[in-house]
């Protein structure tokens, strides 16, 4: 079992550690489940979905007036279910992530009308979320979006196209952000909820990654959409976006702090059982200073997302800096913690399907996804220099 002795730190309360305890028996008693490999992914996802909800684990993803666990979102218990599914099953951690990220901006900008109509469903599993921001020529540079939104009578025609979207061509609407021009940049976009058997709505492209998630390319050709699919304002989507992603970034970091996890007991039984030059790996010095820096990162990252989950979660309004530096953090240190696991399993860390080389290209994803590590280090320095005039 994971070490769990971190919940016992103030930032965590009661029903975080019962949480904790109750997703630990579930994935146990669900482990296989969480460790097929059905070579239909979207069936998996599917199954993975439906699951979870049945489970009730997916209503952490939205509010209890629409069927979620809490009264609103909680950071540390989303951050606590990913780190948690993460250990257990990375595309587990992956179907719960795109549930509450593809429905957060509904959640913080939507309409009740809006809400109703997607938020209970998401709940339960029975409509898989998505979140359709990035293209071609705009990931980090969410500015540059090209996917044009024109008012047309009573609604709005949407052009253009969107790359590496997660649950491409398996979920049951998209939030999308479109350029509907009420000034340059950042300033014009605005924020939609498309179904995904809209009109003129097409995968036109599915694209497999190292660790087999659902994603894909999709086709915005005249996509009509009544006005009131808009969320928030006309000119808002950046707002919009940058407030989901200020709520879900931290749970990124979990995520990866849940991989490293794994890979770090991996290891620690690998040094114990292994014997090198008639004494145990774990009795080489080398091996222990592996053993130890692994240590080190995974408590650093795990403070780091505790402190950005406590601090939304207590009514800190923004987050924007906090929840860069547990990202940024918790992933490429997750990065090394595999790394350091699969060299200490020798050749054995790179035989397909073995658990640190499944981990070990589960990790590289999110360490781009949500912002990549440059793009953090941007946002961590301008908030610096903010906080400290000239």
């Amino acid at each position: 079992m994971p070490d769990s002795s971190w919940l016992d730190w103030p930032f965590y309360e009661d029903r975080h550690r019962a949480l904790k305890r109750e997703l630990d028996a579930w994935a146990a008693a669900h482990a296989t489940l969480l460790d097929a490999h059905d070579p239909d992914l979207d069936a998996q996802c599917r199954a993975l979905a439906r699951a979870l909800g049945d489970a009730g684990w997916c209503r952490y993803a939205v509010p209890q007036a629409y069927g979620g666990a809490l009264e609103r979102l909680d950071v540390r218990s989303i951050a606590i279910l990913r780190e948690t599914l993460a250990y257990h099953s990375g595309l587990a951690d992956f179907v719960l992530a795109m549930q509450g990220l593809g429905s957060g901006a509904i959640t913080l900008f939507g309409t009740e009308a809006q809400k109703q109509r997607w938020l209970p469903e998401v709940a339960t599993g029975r409509a898989i979320a998505a979140f359709a921001l990035s293209e071609a020529a705009a990931g980090s540079d969410v500015a540059a979006l090209a996917t044009t939104a024109r008012r047309e009578g009573d609604g709005y025609c949407l052009d253009g196209e969107k790359t590496w979207i997660s649950n491409g061509g398996l979920a049951s609407f998209y939030t999308v952000f479109a350029r509907t021009g009420e000034a340059p940049g950042a300033k014009g976009l605005s924020a939609f909820v498309v179904p995904a058997d809209a009109a003129g709505l097409s995968v036109v492209e599915r694209i497999p990654v190292i660790a087999p998630h659902p994603l894909a390319r999709l086709r915005f050709d005249g996509v009509r959409v009544p006005a009131d699919a808009m969320l928030g304002r006309p000119g808002q989507g950046f707002a919009v976006a940058m407030a989901t992603l200020d709520v879900f970034r931290t749970t990124v970091g979990a995520a990866a702090l849940g991989f490293a996890r794994r890979a770090h007991d991996e290891a620690l039984r690998r040094a114990r059982s292994r014997r090198l030059f008639g004494a145990p790996l774990a009795d080489l010095q080398l091996a222990q200073a592996a053993l130890a820096e692994s240590a080190v990162a995974i408590d650093a990252s795990a403070l780091l997302v505790a402190r950005a989950g406590w601090a939304k979660d207590r009514g800190q309004p923004r987050v924007t800096r906090e929840a860069a530096m547990a990202k940024l953090h918790a992933t490429d240190e997750a990065q090394g913690v595999i790394d350091r696991s699969l060299q200490l399993h020798g050749g054995l860390g790179v035989v397909s399907g073995e658990v640190v080389e499944t981990l070990y290209r589960e990790i590289r994803a999110l360490r781009i996804y949500e912002g990549a590590s440059d793009v953090q280090k941007v946002i961590i320095a301008r908030q610096e220099l903010e906080r400290q005039p000239s």
